[in-house]
């Protein structure tokens, strides 16, 4: 089964991943283009969801609560974080769009430990990381420091020529430092008609597979090292849900790769 998973070009669902079609245990992820008035209803009987508004807004209802107008922004390479909801397990969901709008629904197991939310872009820390063409610039919508079961969503844009999740480094081994999360990259791409390239491998290469991404693209990394490229021309979007047995983010560097940050 390919790791890449192509963007459906019309209708409503852009992509649809769910353990079962992926072949693991935690993450859930969706992503919606609505049109003006439409109207989505769903409901995790045993996951906790985060909803992310990537563009426009939405009007949303979590059982009898309603909230209202949530969105911030018009294009996910605008300068400011996205709005979001975190959504317990066993609620039902209703949205509507306000104008076009685009959604993410990202989702893992849950118990119901925590109380349906808002997660306001001003609480979303943002950050740069790496230097030179490695620079990229991060969001955490969702990061292990704020209440959550098991998910962790952050995104990330990437300027044309620069790369991303490099060094290239893995989360699939418990101990050592490691934890074990499944995880998406939802791609997007600035001008839509570009492309980028994400390679996904192990250090036996059991798995090594590289793949030519395109607008609205999604990406399973169900373990191994997982870098990407964004060429000459287009900057790079993504939204990474990830989440496992651990709720923790811990990672180690391809050791073949690692020498560049102590180069510095």
């Amino acid at each position: 089964m390919s790791l890449l998973v192509k963007a459906r070009k019309t209708g409503r669902i852009i992509t649809d991943i769910t353990p079962e079609s992926a072949g693991w245990r935690h993450v859930g992820f969706r992503a919606l283009r609505l049109a003006d008035g439409d109207e989505e209803r769903f409901d995790g009987s045993a996951v906790e969801q985060c909803v992310t508004v990537l563009t426009g807004q939405v009007d949303a209802w979590v059982g009898a609560q309603r909230f209202s107008a949530l969105g911030s922004r018009q294009s996910v390479f605008d300068d400011c974080s996205p709005t979001a909801l975190y959504v317990p397990p066993g609620q039902p969901v209703r949205l509507i769009a306000r104008g076009n709008a685009e959604v993410a629904i990202s989702s893992a197991p849950a118990r119901g430990l925590h109380p349906t939310r808002v997660i306001d872009p001003a609480r979303m820390p943002r950050s740069v990381r790496g230097e030179g063409s490695n620079t990229r610039y991060v969001c955490d919508i969702l990061p292990q420091t704020e209440p959550a079961e098991s998910l962790l969503v952050v995104e990330v844009i990437t300027p044309a020529g620069h790369s991303s999740s490099y060094p290239p480094h893995k989360h699939d081994t418990a101990g050592d430092g490691e934890t074990v999360l499944e995880e998406t990259y939802y791609h997007q791409l600035r001008p839509t008609q570009g492309f980028a390239f994400q390679r996904v491998y192990t250090d036996d290469r059991s798995l090594d597979e590289t793949m030519a991404i395109e607008h609205q693209d999604t990406v399973m990394v169900p373990r191994g090292y997982h870098p990407c490229v964004a060429p000459h021309g287009y900057d790079l979007y993504y939204l990474n849900t990830m989440a496992g047995p651990q709720r923790h983010w811990a990672f180690r560097n391809d050791p073949a790769h690692e020498w560049m940050l102590k180069a510095r």
